[in-house]
């Protein structure tokens, strides 16, 4: 699956399968249902989800919340704008695209 494959996806009802949980947030984000998006990740310890966890805290506008997953993910992640580190991170976790 590539990135257009994945946001043509986001016109249907729920998110394939397949998808592994931190990309199952994302689509769930830009479905517009944070809350759903949050409880997949929030308890998620692996640097893939921690990432897209500082994502949504950011997302949120809890700077500090989001820093403090951004230092748990061991790296920053953080783009410039929210929608360049959403397509970031997607790209990163579509299926043999190389790991945050």
């Amino acid at each position: 699956m590539n990135f257009e494959e994945f946001t043509a996806s986001l016109a249907e009802r729920a998110p394939r399968a397949d998808f592994l949980t931190p990309l199952a947030a994302l689509w769930w984000d830009a479905k517009g249902d944070w809350n759903k998006a949050h409880g997949l990740v929030d308890g998620l310890e692996t640097t893939d989800g921690m990432a897209v966890h500082a994502y949504l805290h950011r997302k949120e506008g809890s700077a500090s919340n989001a820093d403090y997953w951004y230092h748990r993910a061991g790296r920053n992640f953080r783009r410039p704008t929210l929608d360049a580190e959403w397509t970031a991170l997607v790209e990163a976790l579509l299926p043999g695209a190389e790991k945050l």
